[in-house]
């Protein structure tokens, strides 16, 4: 498997153009009571208004400081009621997933359930990344969804970096891919995919779409600790060649990972006749899950 991963070369795009829309709130959010509801409320009130007998008023001033404590009472309960639930969802999330926090050699037994580390029958992940390249950043996400063979597997990258005149601008190009996967190797130890797809470039003054090929690459290292590697071109009608590897920590389902990424973009002059090319590199940071 290190010579698989020594030989793979420095190519990955990514991306899936999501778009935004404006919501209006509601989730979680109380509704305002209409006007007329309100007016017929304090016409109720009017109406119902009479005096009270005699010690009422009394009564009342006693039972408002117990009617408070109870109301706090409820509150803290609550509040401890959500910790718990929210711890209870943590453990869930770091003891579960595909992914084993060990890989063993000796055999199971009869009618044990087997979770595979890298040849799971179906896995699904998602995750975040990003880290500083040249003068700017670049953010990434991707999602993706495979069975021990086939998959699908779509990426977004956002880079913002300062503009090349001489402004305090920043150019911003937004890179998309949705890749389909075959897994050449799949065993527990590693998995080795090809893809290809569709990937698009949002530049500045031009947009790009083109096929894309690519590769990518997981290796058990040691424990929980895994080896990623990722490569991906376009060759036309622009051209694109982005790579990366990282080390990868799997804690149940959680998965956290950091490593270096580069990249090449080319618009071959289509914009103006003039060919412009543009390097990326530098570190990245990121999160995700994997079921």
């Amino acid at each position: 498997m290190f010579s698989l991963r020594s030989a793979l070369s420095a190519f990955l795009a990514l991306g899936l153009l999501l778009g935004t829309t404006s919501a209006e709130a509601r989730f979680g959010k109380r509704s305002r009571p209409s006007q007329s509801d309100s007016k017929k409320d304090d016409d109720k009130n009017d109406d119902t208004h009479e005096a009270s007998p005699v010690g009422s008023r009394d009564d009342d001033d006693d039972d408002r400081p117990r009617r408070r404590r109870s109301n706090n009472r409820r509150h803290v309960s609550s509040g401890a009621g959500d910790v718990v639930e929210g711890l209870g969802f943590l453990a869930f999330v770091l003891s579960s997933g595909n992914h084993r926090l060990t890989v063993v050699d000796e055999p199971r037994q009869r009618g044990e359930l087997r979770q595979e580390r890298h040849a799971a029958p179906l896995s699904f992940r998602l995750g975040l990344q990003g880290g500083p390249v040249n003068s700017g950043g670049a953010g990434d996400f991707f999602i993706g969804l495979e069975g021990r063979r086939f998959g699908f597997d779509a990426r977004v990258t956002g880079i913002a970096v300062a503009a090349d005149d001489g402004s305090d601008e920043t150019d911003g190009i937004t890179l998309v891919e949705a890749h389909l996967t075959w897994a050449l190797v799949s065993l527990e130890r590693a998995r080795l995919r090809l893809e290809a797809g569709v990937s698009t470039a949002n530049a500045p003054d031009i947009t790009f779409v083109g096929p894309s090929l690519g590769l990518s690459l997981e290796a058990c290292l040691a424990g929980p600790l895994d080896f990623e590697a990722r490569a991906q071109m376009t060759p036309f009608p622009y051209r694109q060649v982005d790579a990366s590897a990282a080390l990868a920590l799997h804690l149940g389902a959680l998965v956290l990972r950091g490593g270096y990424r580069g990249m090449v973009l080319d618009d071959a002059g289509q914009v103006d006749g003039v060919v412009h090319r543009d390097g990326f590199h530098g570190p990245f940071f990121g999160l995700g899950l994997t079921y």
